[in-house]
């Protein structure tokens, strides 16, 4: 899982999400690509915040835990994976899901807000009623019965409740679609019809090659405003990363000297998630052989472990 704690905003990253932040403002749809392990697919995780949003149990979730959701933010952006089987069913009935998801959030507010008020409301007047009758003198000096305390207009409170929800708007105004790759034709019509229909931002994620595929659709195509390649680190970053030090999540190493670093930025060529890969097995490396530091040779020993770090 992608731990926005342990995320690390690159300039790739801030690419990214003037890119998402473009799309959103002309309501485009936008076409991001990149080869596999540069953080596409991390990077539209941590924008979104969809670690947090998909996860929140609206109905459960605590009032403080609640504020400090919204506190960050409306949730304005979704994040729907394309699966090996989806069918443009399943695709409408999946972004439906997820935008109720929000709205549900946005909403739930409003809902906790109208209750706190109806039992506020409902607590004072049992206790105002209690006092009434245990009063016993319900009559006046001219034998006239004293009004009983009046029950407060539910109906109307319910009826301003209603009219504050009907003015909440559906809150999605950006689409990130990722593993693209997977739409056949019939998902993409879905997609455009879905995008015509709300005029929200769209943007797919998918693997080089991408644009030329979609470039057959010309209806979709078309509607291409913005294009993004996500390219890999470079090596001032990778080595601006390890200088923090940046690891994965549970990995601990020892600083690393410049010759390791640099078969380090060698090896991976940028790649994020061969970077978190190398590093981990490198831990390991230097713990089995209880290395007081990490070096050159520890580095290699590691590379020899990963299919991907041959390429390196």
């Amino acid at each position: 899982m992608n731990d926005p704690a342990h995320f690390v905003e690159t300039l790739e990253y801030r690419r990214f999400a003037e890119f998402c932040e473009a799309c959103r403002r002309y309501r485009y749809v936008g076409l991001c690509y990149g080869a596999a392990g540069v953080g596409k697919t991390l990077s539209a995780r941590y924008y979104a915040r969809w670690d947090t949003i998909r996860d929140v149990n609206v109905y459960t979730l605590p009032d403080e835990e609640l504020k400090t959701l919204l506190a960050t933010g409306q949730p304005d952006t979704l994040l729907y994976t394309v699966s090996v089987t989806s069918t443009p069913k399943s695709i409408e009935a999946g972004l439906a899901q997820a935008r109720n998801h929000l709205y549900q959030i946005v909403r739930e507010p409003v809902l906790r807000e109208h209750k706190a008020t109806l039992d506020q409301q409902r607590d004072r007047y049992e206790e105002a009623r209690d006092a009434y009758f245990a009063d016993g003198d319900w009559f006046n000096l001219f034998g006239e019965q004293k009004p009983p305390p009046e029950a407060p207009a539910y109906d109307e409170m319910a009826r301003r409740c209603v009219q504050r929800e009907k003015a909440i708007v559906d809150p999605t105004t950006l689409v990130l679609v990722d593993e693209a790759d997977r739409l056949k034709m019939a998902g993409l019509e879905t997609l455009r019809d879905s995008f015509d229909r709300s005029q929200i931002g769209l943007i797919l994620i998918g693997m080089p090659g991408i644009e030329k595929r979609l470039a057959r659709y010309p209806q979709f195509y078309s509607r291409i405003g913005f294009v993004h390649e996500f390219r890999p680190l470079s090596a001032t970053e990778v080595r601006s990363l390890l200088a923090v030090p940046w690891t994965p999540p549970g990995v601990r190493l020892p600083p690393l000297d410049e010759e390791t670093t640099a078969a380090i930025v060698r090896i991976t060529g940028g790649n994020f998630r061969l970077l978190g890969r190398l590093l981990a097995q490198t831990e390991r490396i230097v713990m089995i052989n209880e290395l007081p530091h990490v070096n050159r040779q520890a580095v290699e020993a590691a590379r020899e472990s990963l299919v991907i770090g041959h390429t390196g």
